[in-house]
């Protein structure tokens, strides 16, 4: 398989959002034993640098395929519809409500109950995302509605990495 595959194609997977992720870890280990460079280290150069270059694209594809954020970016990209995030920040007007109250509520937070409360909430918004992007991507094949709720959901996982910050015990 040449190293210019897909991300899809080197795992054997279809080019879809949704999959079975043990499918993709036990490709994974597959891969890698294949292709470790260990295996080559009696070989002549060329075949160990073709070893190398395996490795770190197995293992590039496979943090890119294994994170549903960077594996919907990557479909975006793939289908032509880069998401762009630095430079498309509009976002629906509701969306934009829901962070503007999610982020008084961390503000307003007192307790460990509150802040709970408010993951639990940004952790189901992240579900239903992962969902939305799912029928985007699989059954719709709308790959600019996908792009945006990439950048919605990295907005959600800013978010939610700043309840998880807040609610860590303060260390001295």
């Amino acid at each position: 398989m040449p190293l210019h595959a897909s991300d899809f194609e080197i795992f054997a997977l279809p080019a879809r959002f949704a999959f079975e992720r043990d499918a993709l870890d036990q490709r994974w280990r597959d891969l890698q034993r294949s292709a470790h460079p260990d295996r080559f280290a009696s070989a002549d150069a060329a075949t160990q640098r073709l070893a190398m270059q395996w490795s770190v694209r197995i293992n590039e594809a496979y943090q890119r395929l294994k994170d549903p954020q960077k594996r919907a970016a990557y479909l975006c990209e793939q289908h032509g519809v880069p998401v762009q995030a630095e430079q498309n920040t509009a976002m629906p007007a509701a969306f934009l409500q829901q962070q503007m109250e999610w982020r008084e509520a961390l503000d307003e937070a007192r307790s460990a109950t509150e802040l709970e409360h408010l993951a639990a909430a940004v952790a189901q918004a992240r579900t239903e995302l992962l969902g939305q992007m799912q029928r985007s991507a699989d059954e719709l094949a709308d790959f600019d509605a996908l792009a945006q709720q990439v950048r919605a959901l990295m907005f959600v996982e800013r978010f939610a990495r700043a309840v998880e910050q807040r609610s860590e015990p303060v260390q001295d």
